[in-house]
């Protein structure tokens, strides 16, 4: 009788052992297949922006550009005074793998003309968001403050507001508050440009200093993939009474903005 109770002891014990081996395994299993549906649902990052760095600013603007937008630089006879204002001044910035800038300023007998180059890459730190996208909601925020007319309707006849003077939503006919001037030809009013990188604006404001001289400031801002640049052109004649031409600054500004993107492109 005791050698039959110990030999029913041990089936007893290895069938335990059995048991709990089995359910080891299935827990195992188990464990295996919930993992693998969670790695399934996890969503794949936003793709990063074309650009990882960004152009050499003061070296970025060819010198016969700043022969044409600067035409003070000319009359330098210093010549270490000319190559200096050639070189440009760089602006401080806390982060240049992300934002960097170019200063120049001239001053001759005729005028005194400033130009200002800025890159900024954005990048985007949200795995839903890709840069592209995040620069694009940045430079919308630009656009937006530029506070730019509506295009003035080609109908000009009664009840119309004429070319150049953008319609207020007040139904007031008045003009727009980033409008240089109410009699300026519609194609030379502030305005959306559709041949500059993914997407750009321009922006003339004319403005009086204490002086009365007029300055007249050209903003050309545009966005390429997710870098996004904006050049700002100005110039105040030393006559007084003397008002910069807008179509000349624009089509200096523009050159410029084209040749900019165009080296960015490759």
């Amino acid at each position: 009788m005791q050698r039959k109770a110990y030999v029913t002891g041990v089936a007893a014990l290895l069938a335990a052992l059995l048991a709990g081996c089995t359910g080891g395994s299935d827990d195992s299993g188990s464990d295996d297949n919930s993992k693998s549906g969670q790695t399934g649902t996890v969503a794949a990052p936003a793709q990063p922006g074309r650009y990882a760095t960004l152009p050499e600013p003061c070296g970025a603007v060819p010198r016969g550009t700043l022969d044409a937008l600067l035409p003070g630089i000319g009359q330098l006879a210093d010549q270490q005074q000319r190559e200096a204002a050639y070189d440009g001044s760089p602006t401080l910035t806390f982060d240049t793998d992300r934002k960097v800038g170019c200063r120049w300023k001239v001053e001759s007998s005729d005028a005194t003309d400033h130009l200002s180059v800025d890159f900024e890459r954005v990048v985007s730190y949200a795995n839903s968001v890709s840069d592209d996208a995040q620069a694009e909601q940045l430079f919308a925020g630009e656009r937006d403050a530029a506070d730019l007319p509506e295009p003035a309707p080609s109908d000009t006849g009664s009840g119309t507001p004429s070319a150049g003077v953008s319609a207020s939503p007040s139904g007031t006919g008045a003009p727009a508050p980033s409008a240089s001037s109410s009699t300026a030809p519609a194609d030379l009013q502030p305005r959306v440009l559709d041949d500059l990188g993914d997407e750009a604006f321009l922006n003339d404001v004319l403005s009086s200093s204490g002086s009365t001289a007029k300055q007249r400031t050209i903003t050309v801002a545009f966005r390429t993939s997710n870098v996004i640049v904006t050049l700002q052109y100005e110039e105040q004649p030393a006559t007084v009474g003397a008002v910069p031409d807008s179509k000349e600054m624009q089509d200096k500004a523009r050159k410029l903005a084209s040749q900019l993107a165009d080296a960015l492109a490759g």
